[in-house]
């Protein structure tokens, strides 16, 4: 059995003592190694040196194919899936594709209905334990992910990738129409609605925008787990009308749907008689 190292104060668990020292920081909040530029403290020296890049402008890691270069070297790996756009894992129920396979494995639990993990605060339900720590953030306004570079702490980790972009000048979403590129996926949404309508609808839960409300409804069935098409088969259900249409085509190939409404009639004509 692999050994583990509990914090003392939040239970959270670590595989190596020296993962848990470096969290042990974040609840004493002692800053020792101070920037002698700005004066700006942090908790690792480590934190400290990729810091000092930001005065110095050295971005040690060069991107080999397109000679972009970037403060840190997690910021250079998620550089090169945009080049190699290499997505191996797919799901089996709606085929989507992910580039990882830990996102495969959290998009599973889309497809489930399961909900064992209850927030003691709202009992709202949660398919993943992960999930629920990053709501329950919601509630204690916890900031755990903290910027080596500028000191601006997020709730959530994604967040925090996201806000690296910013000190790298990392633009991978780029308008088709005016070549305007953005850090953020969101803004280039937001964007292209100047071009189309100047209009766009941002959902209230997770801030994906749409540039109709028509689209927006439909995207609100995702938080819901609301499943309003099924199959006429064998009843499955599915929240979006495109997820039956793939499942009919990967379950159900040699059967004809007009063949399935001709049983149901005679069976509906049956039962009125």
């Amino acid at each position: 059995m692999e050994k583990s190292f509990v914090c003392e104060v939040c239970n959270k668990l670590f595989t190596e003592k020296s993962s848990l020292r470096r969290h042990l920081l974040t609840h004493t909040n002692e800053k020792d190694f101070v920037c002698d530029v700005c004066n700006k403290a942090f908790a690792r020296k480590y934190t400290l040196n990729t810091h000092y890049r930001i005065h110095t402008d050295e971005r040690p890691y060069v991107c080999d194919l397109c000679s972009n270069a970037f403060l840190r070297k997690t910021d250079l790996n998620e550089h090169r899936r945009n080049h190699t756009n290499h997505k191996p894992f797919v799901c089996g129920l709606c085929n989507k594709a992910f580039s990882r396979k830990g996102h495969l494995t959290e998009h599973y639990f889309i497809h489930s209905e399961e909900r064992p993990y209850s927030c003691d605060v709202c009992s709202k339900g949660f398919s993943r334990k992960t999930h629920l720590d990053r709501h329950y953030r919601t509630h204690t306004k916890e900031k755990p992910f903290t910027c080596a570079i500028c000191d601006k702490s997020f709730s959530q980790k994604g967040s925090l990738e996201v806000h690296y972009r910013i000190h790298n000048n990392y633009k991978p979403f780029v308008c088709d129409v005016c070549k305007k590129a953005f850090t953020v996926k969101s803004n280039l949404k937001k964007h292209y609605c100047n071009h189309v309508n100047g209009k766009f609808y941002e959902c209230e839960l997770c801030r994906t925008v749409f540039p109709q409300k028509s689209s927006l409804n439909k995207h609100y069935i995702t938080h819901t787990n609301e499943k309003l098409f099924s199959c006429e088969i064998c009843k499955k259900a599915f929240a979006q009308k495109k997820h039956l249409y793939k499942h009919r085509k990967r379950t159900h190939k040699k059967e004809k749907i007009s063949d399935v409404y001709a049983l149901q009639d005679s069976a509906d004509m049956s039962n009125e008689t």
